[in-house]
């Protein structure tokens, strides 16, 4: 089953698909829900039939979310250490909880993102062609 986003060989909008998956809602009709599970991707959409199967995100929402919680926490970490100089077990008890809550907060949104933009793009099958 095909949406009518495939059916007709319009040209996506990166922007629009990006932030419907970071909104975890279907990149095609921005209606049904990505994920079925915390980070398993529904196979079709609930409400439009877009088949998201395709996707292959693999490593790149783990990088990003490195990337962006390392950029968050670690000039955050130095703010404090070079402000205050707290024991070292203040520090563990921050920044140890609060990286792994924005790791697991942050993680299903990068997803969605990058599914999002390999549908807008049609990567790996979105665009009716298997790679």
């Amino acid at each position: 089953m095909t949406s009518i986003a495939d059916t007709a060989d319009e040209p996506r909008s990166v922007w629009r698909s990006i932030r419907r998956g970071a909104a975890f809602k279907c990149p095609s009709c921005g209606e049904g829900q990505i994920f079925r599970k915390y980070l398993k991707i529904t196979d079709n959409c609930s409400q439009c039939g877009e088949e998201l199967h395709h996707h292959r995100a693999d490593d790149a929402p783990p990088y990003f979310t490195i990337f962006i919680v390392g950029h968050m926490v670690v000039p955050a970490m130095l703010w404090i250490e070079m402000s205050y100089r707290p024991d070292v077990w203040v520090h563990a008890a921050i920044w140890g909880p609060l990286t792994l809550a924005l790791t697991l907060t942050i993680l299903p949104i990068t997803k969605g993102t990058v599914v999002g933009m390999q549908w807008a793009v049609r990567m790996h099958g979105f665009g009716g062609q298997e790679d």
